[in-house]
């Protein structure tokens, strides 16, 4: 007989040997017990978490001759030829490949015939988020009043992509990701049985990488033992058939970065490269420690959350002292973009280089964020202390990046603040001539909005407050926004230029109220020959 992959040779055939979804077991055997079976069910969750086997085994329950406590014996007739896929009775289809609406209309032709043998006909719907529009719709009135004898079980991985009207005809059971712990001992049962030597450290490895899924699980540890078979599976032998780093290789790497050398994280990378070992694995997994990092360093509950040896966690906290928590942000947030854009590129290992090379030479990095001036500071701060003299080039920014930090470590009240003079009537002259200089400073929207055929300046009857006058009520509404952001821009500018502080306010007007009221300039040239005739 042909060799049996482990996930299918040990795919649950009962609910008690399903691990990790406790919370659906026990619903599912209460309704079995009490004969609540419902009509619709939607299994929702992750890759490798179980929805395929719950369904089966339901099927099997629902069918049982014999059911034990809501679970099917797996002895009598039904129980094998439903584990042997020979029954009738259960149908599985996968919507991935049959999401037409003709599809849809062989299972509602077929379910107007009852079961041959044994009670229930089940239907599997394997990824049924693939099915088209039509075939949901064509589903929806089975799905609802199917005959007695019908049940459906939907799996899919992706809820979000299921109509509402699917969603609302089914009970819905979300299968949670299983934990690194219930993964292990699953794993160290499976050896026993097998008879297979492996060091726990592996399995916890293996357990690690699956990312909470059981299948992924044993398709690694099938693969590890297919490598070393006939030897003990070992840690460093785990990680040597699966390309992943060891935590050592990931806590050389941070320590490069905190001592801003360059040279020692490219050569690092170049072993990495040399082993053989993934980068795109590698830059997930060294986000992964720098997040355990940043949770030791923020709390000290932070070390039950995070899956370490005594020692090594000793060594992370020894470790969140060269960095603070704002700097573990900013590794993150790089490594972040890196990970985004190196799934896309043709040359992984330069992207790759040129991003630790960023996150070494701080100023490298053209962003605005408080981390990343902060991080140029501190570097700084470092070539000073250790007497390393900056060039020029370093050194010319240096004022504004310490008043860069000043200004996100003083809270705004206590900055002083220069009182400007309130804008008479005399400063409309002064605001008209220099508009032209005043616009300019402003944003390209802001400028399209303020144009002479959208917009009228005019003045309020006491000379002391400008009024925008807008016939269009949408560039009415940008001006007025609740952030006030347009306004205080042209606040701002209007104070640097004029050196007034001006009082500015905003009107929805109608076209024949625009055209009676005075420009700016118009009232201006009015001012001056009111002057004149006086004199």
């Amino acid at each position: 007989m042909s060799y049996t992959a482990l996930y299918r040779k040990f795919r649950p055939g009962e609910f008690d040997e399903v691990k990790g979804q406790d919370h659906i077991v026990t619903t599912l055997k209460n309704e079995i017990r009490t004969d609540r079976i419902g009509h619709a069910y939607l299994f929702c969750g992750t890759r490798g978490t179980g929805k395929t086997t719950v369904a089966k085994i339901l099927a099997k329950a629902v069918n049982c001759e014999h059911p034990v406590d809501g679970s099917p014996c797996g002895e009598c007739e039904m129980c094998k030829k439903i584990s042997s896929q020979t029954s009738m009775n259960v149908i599985e289809m996968d919507a991935a490949s049959n999401n037409s609406v003709d599809d849809i209309r062989e299972i509602i032709d077929e379910v107007q015939y009852s079961p041959a043998e044994g009670k229930y006909k089940v239907y599997i719907i394997d990824e049924v988020h693939m099915l088209s529009a039509a075939a949901f719709n064509a589903l929806l009135k089975t799905l609802e009043e199917p005959p007695a004898y019908v049940i459906f079980i939907l799996a899919t991985t992706e809820a979000h992509k299921i109509p509402i009207t699917i969603l609302s005809r089914c009970q819905r059971y979300d299968f949670k990701r299983i934990s690194i712990d219930t993964i292990a001992d699953r794993l160290k049962d499976l050896m026993q049985r097998e008879q297979i030597e492996v060091e726990e450290k592996a399995l916890r490895y293996i357990a690690k990488v699956a990312d909470g899924s059981m299948r992924d699980a044993l398709s690694l540890l099938d693969q590890c033992i297919a490598f070393y078979l006939g030897e003990k599976l070992t840690y460093d032998k785990a990680i040597e058939v699966l390309g992943a780093v060891d935590t050592a290789v990931y806590s050389r790497m941070f320590n490069c970065m905190a001592e801003l050398d360059v040279m020692g994280c490219v050569k690092l990378l170049d072993e990495i490269m040399i082993s053989g070992r993934d980068l795109n694995q590698f830059i997930t997994g060294l986000i992964w420690y720098l997040r355990n990092l940043m949770i030791i360093s923020v709390s000290s509950a932070g070390r039950e959350m995070v899956d370490a040896s005594t020692e090594q966690l000793e060594q992370m906290e020894q470790e969140t002292k060269k960095v603070d928590e704002t700097g573990l942000i900013r590794y993150i947030r790089i490594l972040s973009e890196l990970s985004n854009q190196i799934k896309y590129a043709t040359q992984k290992r330069v992207l790759t280089e040129v991003t630790f090379v960023k996150l070494c030479v701080p100023q490298m990095e053209k962003n605005t964020q408080d981390d990343s001036v902060i991080a140029r500071l501190d570097a700084l701060e470092k070539k000073l202390e250790n007497g390393i003299v900056v060039n020029s080039s370093s050194a010319e920014n240096m004022d504004t990046v310490y008043a860069a930090k000043a200004n996100k470590e003083t809270p705004e009240e206590n900055k002083p603040k220069v009182e400007l003079p309130k804008m008479v009537s005399d400063d409309m002259k002064k605001i008209n001539e220099k508009w032209g200089q005043i616009v300019s400073g402003l944003s390209v929207t802001a400028k399209s909005f303020l144009s002479p055929d959208i917009c009228k300046k005019t003045v309020s009857q006491d000379g002391q407050t400008l009024i925008l006058q807008f016939t269009d009520a949408t560039a009415e509404a940008y001006f007025n926004m609740d952030e006030k952001k347009n306004l205080d821009e042209l606040k701002i500018l209007i104070s640097n230029i004029v050196g007034v502080d001006a009082g500015i306010m905003v009107e929805l007007v109608s076209p024949e109220q625009s055209r009676n009221s005075l420009d700016l300039s118009d009232l201006i040239d009015k001012i001056n020959f009111d002057v004149q005739f006086k004199k």
